[in-house]
């Protein structure tokens, strides 16, 4: 038996719109996975090449969200450690140890560290970052099919100019979180 370290991240604490997406990772020591880093300083191509490579070495992977409407009720904070709780338990295994990035824990029972910078750092948090944030990008495409006037696949769902500007033109949809100020804002003002 390994020993099983998980890797866990989050991508889209900062969007508008959509879930927060979490993911764990167990690597598996035996294949290794070459490029690894903070999903940030990847290419998109190189990002959903990597994503693939993981989920096929990796030992257990697994994705964990929360919706927009949790994110309203719980704040983004609590709704983040809530999909990070998901990921891990969804692992299918019980890991030995926990790295998650970023300062703070989820209130579970693993045992585990907040590693700030930990995507940069540590090849499991890498690797779930790199997941969760392909994740992440491609529910913003299929937004994008449903709603193109809004164009997600541009700005992801980030707070943008362009955002701001398709939001004032076209409305608030249900994917929304509407406990957002800039959101919040213009359902107050209808």
């Amino acid at each position: 038996m390994h020993n099983l370290i998980a890797g866990v991240d989050e991508v889209g604490r900062g969007p508008l719109v959509g879930d927060v997406v979490t993911a764990a990772v167990v690597l598996d020591p035996a294949k290794p996975i070459e490029g690894l880093t903070d999903s940030k300083k990847l290419s998109e191509k190189k990002r959903n090449a990597l994503s693939e490579e993981i989920k096929a070495k990796a030992l257990y992977w697994s994705i964990g969200r929360a919706s927009p409407e949790e994110i309203d009720k719980l704040n983004i904070l609590h709704a983040t450690m809530l999909a990070m709780t998901r990921a891990v338990d969804a692992l299918g295994v019980t890991p030995n140890f926990v790295r998650v990035d970023g300062n703070r824990l989820p209130a579970w029972n693993y045992p585990s560290e907040a590693v700030v910078k930990g995507d940069s750092l540590h090849a499991e948090i890498s690797a779930a970052s790199i997941i969760a944030k392909v994740e992440r990008d491609n529910d913003m495409l299929v937004l994008h099919e449903a709603y193109p006037q809004y164009n997600f696949a541009g700005h992801k769902g980030y707070p943008t100019k362009a955002h701001f500007a398709a939001l004032a033109e076209f409305g608030v949809l249900d994917c929304y979180r509407k406990s957002f100020k800039p959101v919040r804002a213009l359902i107050e003002e209808i």
